[in-house]
């Protein structure tokens, strides 16, 4: 398998998609969708959508390099850009000023930089919404598949999830002594309920079982803890050139992160113990999971 060239089809995949998939930007109000599509075509790694699509590959056993015809409502595509939808709109919010205040993301100037705070919030709120219309009408032809997509990214983007992870994030900022469990509480939900919910969306469109789908979840726990991890060590060690938005910030806010409590090595070990613990998950999964494992390798030793 050659992994650079099966991911770069995915994304090429998930790009069109994008274009495809939502209003244009001339579409009125312009400003809003110009917003919309400033936010979302901004690149960035596509890991969500692009977790979608190989677990999608995996249960229905769809070879590279071409996709090929499908039946009506069994396309990933939909489910694919609408998690990358939800999940574009939680960092347009994640970077308002009432939140973290950032000011770059993927290599540019935040949504309420490059507009204004209230486009931004609109923009994101916009997105949020896409995201259940193209489940919505990319599955009308399976509506029991629709159900179960808008209820597990319903799920995973609520208030017990999510943004419950958002809250608890901001509530850990303002208090000292955050311990090792409210933390993981914090990402299991902040961070890794997403990755869980693209594996599972994956599956689900994909035709995965009952019990296929536990371990999906189970994959999709320990990879968001992997990435997140990384994601602490990566803000602690790396420059803004290259992370693509301002490195440092967590330790000039005072915020517990994994580096905070583990240290560095520490922290690179944990993140490997949750990377192996996702592959061992998705090693007992039928098909041929070798993108997914090269994957989640890739995304232990990545620098960005």
């Amino acid at each position: 398998m050659d992994f650079a060239a099966e991911l770069k089809r995915r994304v090429t995949r998930i790009e069109q998609g994008i274009d495809l998939l939502l209003p244009p930007a001339a579409t009125p109000p312009a400003r809003l969708h110009e917003a919309m599509r400033y936010s979302l075509q901004a690149g960035g790694k596509r890991l969500r959508p692009v977790l979608v699509l190989a677990t999608f590959d995996l249960f229905d056993g769809l070879q590279p390099p071409e996709p090929r015809p499908l039946p009506a409502g069994t396309d990933p595509l939909p489910a694919a850009v609408a998690i990358e939808c939800l999940h574009t709109y939680s960092l347009i919010h994640d970077d308002l000023p009432c939140m973290d205040n950032d000011d770059l993301r993927r290599g540019r100037p935040t949504a309420h930089r490059q507009f204004d705070e209230a486009t931004a919030l609109l923009a994101g709120d916009a997105l949020l919404t896409h995201a259940f219309a193209l489940l919505a009408g990319g599955y009308a032809a399976r509506p029991s598949l629709a159900h179960a997509l808008v209820r597990e990214l319903a799920d995973a983007a609520g208030s017990r999830r999510l943004i419950g992870g958002q809250m608890a994030d901001l509530l850990a900022e303002r208090k000292t002594g955050v311990s090792i469990e409210e933390l993981e509480f914090i990402h299991l939900n902040k961070t890794a309920a997403m990755i869980e919910a693209a594996l599972v969306m994956g599956g689900l469109t994909g035709g995965a079982g009952e019990s296929e789908l536990a371990m999906l979840r189970d994959a999709g726990r320990h990879l968001g803890l992997a990435f997140q991890i990384i994601d602490d060590v990566l803000d602690a060690t790396a420059d803004t050139a290259t992370l693509g938005k301002t490195a440092g910030k967590d330790a000039r806010a005072g915020k517990t992160t994994f580096v905070k409590l583990h240290g560095i090595a520490n922290s690179r070990q944990l993140a490997q113990h949750h990377s192996d613990a996702a592959r061992v998950a998705l090693g007992r999964l039928p098909g041929d999971p070798a993108f997914l494992m090269t994957l989640i390798a890739s995304m232990t030793a990545r620098s960005s």
